[in-house]
Parts: structure tokens; C-alpha cells; sequence
């Protein structure tokens, strides 16, 4: 199932820890230190155990280091990527989102095959590519109120069951074009609700501090990575079986992803008390509006858009670019590349070498100068300069790491799963948006100049957005009202 990051990349899922039972404290498990304060007043009893007569029951206490006073850190405890590694849950969310990710990219190239074999229509064979952009909105925006009103575990097991057999009616021999077309729109529409609910469960299993942040990185980071190799693996995988034979492998993938967020995390309550209750249509539409009414979480969640949907520029017009500067096929799938290849790099330094607040530090000024190595396409560079400018542009989505922070600092417990599944979608969306403006600009002027105007007019928005973004920081890091139609706390990253 397609999992979304902030980022130019697309794919969906995560969560962690083995369920150990309603016994004692894992030591593993990071949450303590960040909502010990918030959960209950000190000297209140426990939440009790639950049932044993449920056989899958749905554990009271999300975290139960919550029930243990917070210790001063032990100097051999692991720091950094290492420590999130270290929370079992994690592992099996780390799994399950590469295998869902690569079932994704290949599903979506041997599809594109499939229904190129069947037509011979170039034009459908790129709709069903571009079908896995347009219902981002839709899912994301009319079924957002899943992820608050059920349990995460039950959310994520049913999108990866929605996906596994979407892809197995595909590989019937008797499924029509135009239902192919259909099934890639269902798969594309759950994907934001996936990559929503897992991102907030990361919350509950990683805690709201540094280990969240950093188990978003290595999603973005796989996320990334499976555009580098998933197209490679898809195409010789093409080369061994037909496009339908690809297709059956990832049904596989969907099913054991499910198998290891089913039995790898816990089950813990759904955010929302209504649980089912109420129109689901009418509760996802009235948590975007209160999200996006609040002034700090709009201007947070502008912030990721806003410089994803300029940034795309350079790829959607990587092969006229190529063309334009005369180089040929191993030249373009080396522009394809650089910007991921400086994305993982930047994230990996910032994730790994940079305290919190360092990265809390560098989000404001690398967002507002992020776009810049795209002006010198103006100047049409040779190759060894549009590369240097793509993996700069790629190292400036670093910001991303600290905005994380703010973002799920900012956002009521109550509302994390619709406002990240607004995220997922709306990131998503303006990448398509970007990529069919930079196309349209490219109709009317050169490329090099559609990419060099897409920076210039991305730094000044982003810029006007900075100023927003500063406006409404907390001051010395106190919880402070910033309102705007919302009645939320907003919290400082």
C-alpha cells in the first residue's frame, strides 16, 4: 500500500513492540519519560488488566513504563537511530513498511505493464501511474476520522487486507481495464488513512519526543531508498515472470505486513471516545476543519506542502531537461536519483549528529533556503551541475526532521490521526498539483527556466510562510494559545 512521507516519495505504514502482556514495565518502551506528566495525577492507581476471557483484548494502558516514575537515563542505554531499533514494536513496523512499500512500486509498474499489454493505449498506461495521486484527497480528506475512532492496530491490519485483495482481483485473467483502474483507486484512496494512523500510533509507541522523530526518519528514509531500488527490483522481476506474476508476489507482501502489525504491536483503545459512533463522513470532514482552523497546525502543515510541491519541479521534467541539455537514458535516471540520494544523506546526518534542539533550530532558516540550488538551473548547467544542484535540493528537505516535533507537539492527542491523514493526503496531492504546474510552465518556456522559476517562486511563498510559521512559536518553549477559530494548545517543537 503506497506510503506517504514529507517528502517527494510516496508509501505507507508504521508501529512497534511485541505484545508482552498487561504485565510489568518494558524497558523498552520510551513513552514514560514524555506523557508520565500528562496520563494521570501522581499516586493515582493503575488502569486494571484486561479480561482474560477477551481473546484479543485492547490494552487500557497504551504504555505501561507510564506506570513506573521516569529514571535518569542509564549511560549504556542506545542513543540515536539505535535506540529506536531498540523498541521491539518498532521492528515490526519497520518491517512491515518495507514490505508494503515494495509490494507498492511493484504492483505499480507490473500494472502499468499489465494495462499497457492489454490496450496498447500509452495514455491509460500512465493514468494508472497517475492514479495512485488523484484520490489522495478524497480518502485522505472524507475517511480521516477512521484513524481516531478505532483502534490503530485494527485500522492498519484492515487497510493491508483492503490492499491484499484489491491486488489479487487484479491478477484475475477476466478483471476489465477499467476495473484494474478502479482497484488502483481504492488501494490509492486507503493509503492516506494507512500512513495517518500509523504515524500517529508511532506516538503511542515511541513516545512524542526524539524517538518519534526519529522513527518518522527512517520511514522517510525507506521511503526514499524504494524509489532508488524498488523500480529496479519491479523491472527485473518483470524480466523473470509476466506483469500478472508480479502482481500475485504482492499479495504476499500486503499479507504478511498485516501478519506483523497484527501480531508485532499491541492493541491499544481508538483516540476518539466515540468509537464508531456518528456519521463517518460528517466527524472526518469536522476534524480537517478544526485542524485547519487552528492558526499554528495550518501554518505547520503549510510548511511541509508548500516547498514539496515546488520541489517536484526538477523530476516531473527530468526527461525534456535531459533532452534539452542532450544527454541520454544513464544521464536521466542520474537526475532521477540525486535528490533522494541527498535527501537520505541530509536525513541521516541531521537524525544521527544533531541534538533535538539543533534540529528544532535548522527548520526555519534550511526551509526558507531550501529551493535555492534549483536557480541555477536558470543558467542551464551542464550535467555535473544540475546533479549538484538536485542533491543540495534534496539535503534542504532535512527541515522536515524538526517540523515533525512541532507538528505532533502541536496537535490534541484527540485529533492526531485525521491531522496526519490530512498531512499524508495533502502532501501527496500538491506533488501531483507541482508536477502537472511544471509541465504546464514547461508548454510556454524553456525547461531549465520552468525549473529555475518553480525555486524562485517556492522560496518566496515559503519565506512568507516562515515569517507565519515564527509568528506563531510559543515563547520559551510554555504551552501558549494560538487561536484562530480553534481552541487547541499549541505547544513549541
Amino acid at each position: 500500500m503506497p506510503n506517504n512521507s514529507p517528502a517527494p516519495a510516496g508509501g505507507p505504514r508504521d508501529t512497534v513492540d511485541l505484545p508482552s502482556g498487561p504485565t510489568g514495565p518494558s524497558p523498552q518502551d520510551p513513552s514514560a519519560a514524555c506523557r508520565a506528566a500528562n496520563v494521570r495525577p501522581a499516586g493515582a492507581a493503575p488502569s486494571p488488566a484486561p479480561s482474560p476471557k477477551r481473546a484479543d483484548p485492547i490494552d487500557p494502558n497504551p504504555s505501561p513504563a507510564l506506570r513506573a516514575p521516569a529514571s535518569a537515563p542509564d549511560p549504556g542505554t542506545p542513543r540515536g537511530y539505535r535506540a529506536v531499533f531498540a523498541v521491539r514494536e518498532f521492528r515490526a513496523v519497520f518491517a512491515a513498511h518495507m514490505l508494503s512499500l515494495l509490494g507498492v512500486v511493484v504492483s505499480e509498474l507490473a500494472l502499468t505493464v499489465l494495462v499497457y499489454d492489454l490496450t496498447g493505449s500509452p495514455l491509460l498506461s500512465a493514468l494508472t501511474f497517475a492514479l495512485g495521486f488523484l484520490p489522495y484527497l478524497v480518502g485522505g480528506t472524507l475517511f480521516a476520522g477512521v484513524a481516531d475512532r478505532y483502534p490503530a492496530r485494527r485500522v492498519l491490519v484492515t487497510c493491508d487486507l483492503i490492499c491484499a485483495g484489491c491486488v489479487a482481483v487484479m491478477v484475475l485473467p477476466g478483471t476489465p481495464v477499467g476495473g484494474l483502474l478502479a482497484l488502483r483507486c481504492l488501494v490509492a484512496s486507503v493509503s492516506p488513512v494507512f500512513t495517518g494512523t500509523r504515524m500517529a500510533a508511532l506516538t503511542d509507541i515511541l513516545g512524542e519526543g526524539d524517538l518519534y522523530v526519529l522513527g518518522r526518519s527512517l520511514l522517510r528514509i525507506v521511503s526514499q531508498s524504494a524509489l532508488l531500488i524498488g523500480f529496479g527490483v519491479g523491472g527485473v522481476l518483470l524480466a523473470a515472470v509476466s506483469a500478472r506474476g508480479a502482481i500475485t508476489i504482492t499479495v504476499g507482501t500486503f499479507l504478511s505486513s498485516a501478519a506483523l502489525l497484527r501480531f508485532g504491536t499491541r492493541n491499544r483503545p481508538a483516540r476518539s471516545a466515540r468509537d464508531g459512533g456518528g456519521a463517518l463522513l460528517g466527524d472526518s470532514l469536522a476534524g480537517a476543519r478544526t485542524v485547519l482552523a487552528d492558526r499554528r497546525i495550518r501554518a505547520l502543515m503549510l510548511l511541509f506542502w508548500l516547498p514539496t510541491m515546488f520541489v517536484v519541479a526538477p523530476e516531473a521534467l527530468a526527461a525534456p531537461y535531459a533532452d534539452e541539455i542532450g544527454v541520454g537514458p544513464a544521464a536521466l535516471g542520474l537526475l532521477m536519483c540525486a535528490m533522494p540520494v541527498g535527501h537520505i544523506g541530509a536525513e541521516l546526518y541531521v537524525g544521527a549528529a544533531l541534538s533535538p534542539r539543533l534540529r528544532s533550530r535548522i527548520v526555519l532558516p534550511v526551509a526558507a533556503v531550501g529551493l535555492l540550488p534549483l536557480v541555477l538551473y536558470g543558467f542551464r548547467p551542464g550535467m555535473v551541475l544540475s546533479v549538484v544542484a538536485l542533491v543540495l535540493a534534496g539535503v534542504g528537505a532535512a527541515y522536515v526532521i524538526g517540523l515533525d516535533q512541532w507538528f505532533v507537539d502541536a496537535v490534541p492527542e484527540q485529533l492526531r490521526g485525521r491531522a496526519m491523514t490530512l498531512l499524508t493526503a495533502g502532501l501527496m496531492t500538491v506533488q501531483g498539483i507541482g508536477m502537472a504546474l511544471a509541465g504546464l510552465a514547461a508548454e510556454f518556456v524553456p525547461v531549465h527556466q520552468a525549473v529555475a522559476g518553480a525555486a524562485v517562486i517556492g522560496t518566496v511563498c515559503t519565506l512568507v510562510l516562515v515569517r507565519e510559521v515564527r509568528s506563531t512559536q510559543p515563547v520559551h518553549g510554555h504551552r501558549t494559545e494560538v487561536r484562530d477559530g480553534a481552541g487547541q494548545h499549541m505547544t513549541s517543537g
